[in-house]
């Protein structure tokens, strides 16, 4: 079966979404998600999106918190773009049907989360997230323009230079899930929109379907990917094995909630000057740095001390679901641990989301824009999505007429040749498990290179045995997202042994000095080791 599009899109995040929405107006849309578009992180998101809104608050203060937390590697360029483009699109989510919380005179209520120097985050209450994706989706299915693809996922990219042709991509190979059968969509632009990889890790706060399906996609392609050593691991997700990876916001901190041990003392202090609002790296280094001193399985995070009225009001969703485990969020500590929650790196794209290779796009977590340097600045990852989707948009609008002009190419359809469907399903649950705990122990929140080395030697031996059940097997949805987070797991533990430094979320017990020399991105392609280069 061959599908033909203006734009196809993979992802149905708030990056994809938006992009959806404003592409719509300029050619048809194909989007493809591999599970209920519903599902994708953008719901997940608690918190909500930083934007300059209040005359204490400024697009310099702004960029300063972001380039702080960056520690050094943030383009200043595609900060400032994304600070003075926020108030926009926050403008834009509202008109397309977003609830944002707001105050008695009818202005955006405001929230503060680590980081930040003033209250700038947009949030509709603690389901920022969910709202946005809900918006965005009704907005979707009630265009004519947009086709939604649910439960179909992307196998590789189509491009040309495999037939001969030029270095360009023109599309994707997708399985459709429910028909067991890969079919081909050829497009003008392809765009990148599926997400990070959180499930790479054994403990993560993303849903299953952050497997970095995208950045592998990408990869095997020829595009450039980028600081794919720089993984978020968000400092507090609750600690209760009934409970399904639920993130306990930021947001929790900026409203007065205290870390603290078992025992009921205040530890961060002791670890930055900014104590609870220190940024996400060094609380998720904290914390893992008192679980190892105590021996505890977790720590606590205590917002007990503010009223409860407040506490429900604030964040109900969050005081329910603890409420549903017998914890009390008004009266006792929650117990939280860190988990791998963001992906900083990603594919390198330009300021309108152009990637290396000609044809494809690539925006959202996805992508590696430059915006987060080595270290995310909370409610800095949906405004980026927004910005550049927007960005994309725009510049594509200007070329639809050349791209048209040219017809769509005629390539193979998908080929399955001697592949048969699998009789050994625990090979892939197995090196799914294997692969996910051995990047926790030693490619998680602090590093070594013994530890590097390890990983690098284990997961060579995974991709082997994953390559050759891949070529001998029917493809399913799990072998592929398999196949994709040993490709990410690679590109992860390449860039951290590359980098002989600690810096943001890279932080090596072997290089703990933070280098001025190596304020710089580390890159690679396939077929070339990761090497940096400066910005």
């Amino acid at each position: 079966m061959q599908i033909t599009t203006d734009f196809l899109i993979l992802g149905s995040g708030i990056a994809g979404l938006s992009f959806a929405l404003r592409a719509q107006a300029h050619g048809q849309v194909v989007v493809v998600t591999k599970r209920a578009a519903n599902e994708a992180a953008t719901s997940w998101a608690q918190g909500g999106i930083s934007a300059v809104l209040s005359p204490e608050d400024s697009f310099e203060k702004h960029a300063e918190d972001t380039m702080v937390a960056g520690a050094g590697l943030c383009h200043q360029v595609v900060v400032d773009i994304c600070a003075r483009e926020a108030p926009e699109a926050i403008k834009w989510l509202s008109e397309t049907g977003t609830r944002f919380s707001r105050d008695d005179d009818g202005q955006y209520e405001l929230g503060r989360e680590g980081g930040h120097s003033e209250r700038r985050i947009v949030h509709a209450g603690d389901i920022s997230g969910r709202e946005i994706e809900r918006a965005l989706l009704d907005a979707v299915r009630a265009s004519p323009n947009i086709t939604l693809l649910e439960w179909h996922m992307g196998v590789d990219l189509i491009t040309l230079s495999k037939f001969g042709g030029p270095d360009q991509c023109v599309g994707a190979y997708v399985l459709d899930e429910r028909a067991g059968q890969v079919m081909t969509i050829l497009s003008r632009a392809t765009v990148l929109a599926t997400g990070g990889a959180g499930k790479v890790y054994l403990y993560t706060s993303n849903p299953d379907v952050a497997t970095g399906d995208g950045v592998a996609m990408a990869y095997r392609a020829g595009a450039e990917v980028a600081n794919m050593e720089f993984y978020q691991f968000h400092p507090t997700v609750l600690y209760e094995p009934r409970a399904k990876s639920f993130l306990m916001s930021e947001a929790l901190r900026g409203e007065g909630a205290i870390l603290r041990t078992l025992d009921g003392e205040a530890f961060m202090p002791r670890h930055h000057a900014l104590a609870d609002l220190a940024p996400r790296d060094v609380v998720a280094r904290a914390i893992d740095f008192e679980m190892k001193r105590s021996g505890g399985e977790h720590v606590l995070l205590d917002i007990s001390g503010r009223p409860a009225d407040f506490v429900r009001s604030r964040f109900p969703n969050i005081h329910a679901e603890c409420l549903r485990f017998g914890i009390d969020i008004t009266q006792q500590p929650i117990p939280v641990v860190p988990a791998a929650h963001y992906m900083c790196g990603g594919v390198t794209s330009d300021l309108h989301g152009r990637t290396t290779l000609p044809g494809l796009w690539a925006i959202g977590e996805t992508a590696c824009t430059g915006l987060h340097g080595a270290n995310r600045l909370a409610s800095n990852s949906l405004l980026e999505g927004l910005v550049f989707a927007r960005r994309a948009v725009e510049r594509l609008a200007g070329t639809m007429d050349e791209l048209r002009a040219a017809p769509h190419p005629t390539v193979p359809e998908w080929q399955t040749g001697s592949a048969a469907p699998s009789d050994e399903a625990v090979v892939v649950s197995h090196n799914w498990d294997e692969l996910r705990r051995l990047m926790w122990n030693y490619v998680g929140i602090v590093r070594s290179d013994a530890r590097l080395r390890r990983a690098a030697r284990r997961v060579a031996l995974l991709e082997e045995e994953i390559r050759e059940y891949y070529w001998r097997h029917l493809v399913t949805r799990d072998l592929l997202e398999l196949r994709n987070i040993a490709t990410v797991a690679q590109l992860i533990i390449a860039s951290a042994a590359s980098r002989h430094e600690s810096r943001g979320l890279h932080y090596t017990i072997d290089h703990e000095t933070t280098l001025d020399a190596w304020a710089q991105d580390t890159v690679t392609k396939r077929g070339v080791l990761p090497h940096l280069r400066g910005r």
